[in-house]
């Protein structure tokens, strides 16, 4: 597991960031609220997830600890992986999302592509 990640960012483009990690560049897939953040050439500190897959290896940043931890605890629901995940924060702010689900609010939740 990569828990964080912190460098220079090398690049900012839609919907990634690499950071350059010891002289390594990380792709991290990112919202768009994260990656307004990231600026090329400032130091970044990034928390991260690391989705394995059979076929990928891809890492998921975010702009601090609470936004990962509901990343990984709504995966947890069938049917939901890292895209609708990643996609729930691009729409609300983690204490939205979570407020969203424990009131019901389909209206809240249906904003989120992919969720229907």
């Amino acid at each position: 597991m990569i828990a964080y990640v912190s460098g220079r960012v090398a690049s900012v483009e839609p919907g990634t960031a690499v950071v350059d990690v010891g002289g390594v560049g990380l792709a991290v897939q990112c919202t768009p609220s994260t990656l307004v953040g990231l600026h090329p050439g400032a130091t970044a500190h990034l928390p991260t997830s690391l989705v394995v897959r059979e076929e990928s290896l891809t890492l998921y940043g975010f702009a601090g600890q609470d936004a990962k931890a509901l990343f990984e605890q709504v995966q947890t629901v069938s049917g939901v992986g890292p895209r609708l995940a990643l996609a729930m924060l691009s729409v609300h702010a983690p204490d939205a999302v979570r407020r969203a689900i424990a009131q019901g609010d389909i209206v809240a939740l249906t904003k989120v592509p992919g969720i229907g």
